[in-house]
């Protein structure tokens, strides 16, 4: 597949996925009243989690480790990232949903099925809150999904337990891949470039003050450049 292609196929899926979500927020994105099964409300400390289950049969077990992992991420995350994130979260187990998970606002819905499937993959919590965290108003989309994906792999409960890992660097990598790709660029110029880089690279893109012009001011070198280094030596 060229290079052409592949991008071409990203940025569509992206798209996708950020229409599927417009989609859903029209036809009851916040709905926690209708089909509910159960709705529960936690609070600990400064933030609280509303628990909406509309999947009968959603295993109790399952959710009390999204519950824990909400509680032990989300402060982190806010304490690293934002500590002006939203202190209320909802959390949707929406069987009508059919992704993996999706966020928009501060409402992450859930698909059971890929938990049927995928019982160990308690980390798509820790990926979904970050996005709240991030509460970007719009931006570049390899940028977002790389960051949820450096911040999984970074602050992640059980990636081994889900037999989820950063993959090894390829030729036909690009920066602009997203998700694993992008998270493992992200993680090597944390190591080999500048120590917060990506604390920095989180809040200019929440600020709208992110331009091209960020990597050069903060590296010396255009991302393009640092790509080409990571290329050289790949190790992380």
């Amino acid at each position: 597949m060229s290079k052409k292609i592949y991008k071409t196929l990203l940025v569509s899926c992206l798209l996708l996925a950020v229409l599927g979500v417009q989609a859903q927020r029209k036809n009851g994105w916040r709905d926690t009243e209708t089909d509910v099964v159960s709705k529960d409300s936690i609070t600990r400390g400064e933030y609280t989690l509303i628990f909406v289950n509309k999947s009968e049969g959603f295993s109790t077990a399952l959710k009390e480790r999204m519950i824990e992992t909400f509680f032990k991420v989300y402060p982190e995350q806010a304490k690293i990232y934002n500590p002006n994130t939203a202190k209320k979260v909802t959390f949707i187990i929406n069987p009508k949903y059919d992704g993996v998970a999706a966020t928009a606002g501060t409402y992450v819905h859930y698909n059971p099925a890929w938990f049927d499937k995928h019982p160990g993959d308690i980390d798509v919590v820790t990926h979904e809150v970050m996005h709240i965290i991030q509460s970007y108003r719009g931006g570049e989309g390899w940028i977002t999904e790389g960051i949820a994906d450096y911040v999984r792999a970074t602050m992640g409960v059980d990636n081994e337990g889900a037999g989820w890992s950063l993959p090894a660097f390829k030729p036909e990598h690009s920066y602009r891949n997203a998700y694993r790709v992008t998270a493992r660029f992200f993680i090597w110029l944390e190591k080999n470039t500048k120590s917060g880089i990506i604390v920095k690279l989180d809040s200019a893109m929440r600020s709208k003050t992110y331009t091209d012009e960020f990597w050069k001011a903060e590296t010396g070198k255009t991302v393009d450049e640092l790509w080409d280094d990571y290329a050289k030596n790949p190790v992380i």
